[in-house]
């Protein structure tokens, strides 16, 4: 944590369940200051009272900063003397982006393109930001808001000095019991004994928890070069297999209904492309994904091409270690929120 000492770290879409994950990590490190930037005042009340109370020492550490990534000047307000940014601010709901889609561009692409160049201009250190697996092969709104995204920040790497802000990128699947998420949705159906709404038993998704969440982010702020794209070697699960864990572990007896696939849902997420698999770093539990950075200058690769790129298969939820009822429900009971909701199911039933 010495690289931290006395620094300043921003997190954007800070009030979410990643900048709460952050905080639960770093809160105690040697930041000198933590700074929330959200748009939503009620969720920053929220989260400041909370921290008053269980970090009543160390809560002064969080400011909290009031704006929108889709306004420039707010962000300039919030990123004087920040060392270090985590980009969290985005539209992720998949049906919402689907019926406004603009609304997705104007946060996924150009928040993220002003967040950068406020960074540049007031000579952020560091810059890492979150992308997620739906922005490879998108077939929806969100999807394709999130691949521009990683495109902008490509971009933006190539043009700077990377001794003065060096930006790169994450890109992972579904965290588990993360606001909106669908195990906090099937817990409260249970809860309210409703029927268990699944889209497609068979559909697959990759699985991890906000932990792994931030300590992917903590492996791209310590390793990455500028425009990777770093991405964890995550384990993926059925969504039949993960409606059947959350039955064992709180109502195994309880129904569910299977409603179909929603607006803009694919049967399965990918994390690497194929090309991305030629180029890929294996980094042990994680891969880095070098951005391209050759120039316009086209004409030598008339002559001058990649081979055995078709050779490489990609890293889809279908084709990685596709988990058991029992090892889901093993990671089921490392997440607070699903620990706490357990907690309070047992002692409404006693």
């Amino acid at each position: 944590m010495n690289y931290f000492q006395n620094k300043t770290l921003l997190i954007t879409g800070g009030t979410g369940s990643f900048g709460n994950a952050v905080l639960d990590n770093f809160l105690d490190s040697d930041l000198k200051e933590i700074r929330i930037f959200s748009r939503d005042e009620l969720k920053q009340d929220n989260m400041r009272h909370y921290y008053q109370q269980i970090e009543p020492e160390l809560c002064n550490k969080i400011k909290f900063y009031l704006g929108d990534v889709r306004e420039i000047d707010s962000i300039r307000n919030a990123m004087y003397d920040v060392d270090f940014v985590f980009h969290a601010a985005a539209l992720k709901q998949v049906p919402s982006c689907e019926f406004f889609p603009m609304e997705a561009v104007k946060t996924n692409i150009i928040g993220t393109d002003n967040v950068l160049s406020v960074a540049i201009e007031t000579g952020v250190k560091k810059v890492v930001c979150l992308s997620t697996d739906k922005a490879v092969y998108p077939v929806n709104a969100m999807g394709t808001s999130k691949a521009m995204m990683e495109k902008v920040v490509v971009a933006k790497s190539r043009t700077i000095d990377p001794k003065k802000t060096l930006i790169c990128c994450t890109r992972y699947g579904n965290v588990l019991a993360s606001r909106g998420s669908v195990v906090p949705l099937f817990i409260n159906q249970i809860k309210d004994n409703k029927p268990l709404t699944v889209t497609d038993p068979k559909m697959t998704r990759f699985i991890m928890t906000l932990q792994e969440a931030v300590d992917l982010v903590m492996f791209a702020f310590n390793n990455a070069n500028p425009g990777d794209i770093l991405v964890q070697k995550a384990p993926a699960s059925t969504i039949g297999v993960l409606r059947d864990a959350v039955k064992e572990l709180f109502k195994p007896e309880h129904e569910d209904v299977i409603i179909g696939i929603r607006h803009g849902e694919k049967m399965y997420e990918t994390l690497l492309t194929n090309e991305e698999c030629a180029n890929a770093i294996d980094m042990g539990e994680f891969y880095r994904v070098p951005a391209d950075n050759r120039n316009l200058n086209y004409d030598k690769f008339f002559v001058e091409g990649a081979e055995g790129r078709d050779l490489v298969e990609e890293f889809n939820s279908n084709n990685t270690m596709l988990m058991s009822v029992e090892e889901v429900k093993e990671k089921l009971l490392t997440v607070p929120l699903v620990l706490n909701e357990l907690k309070k199911w047992k002692e409404d039933k006693k």
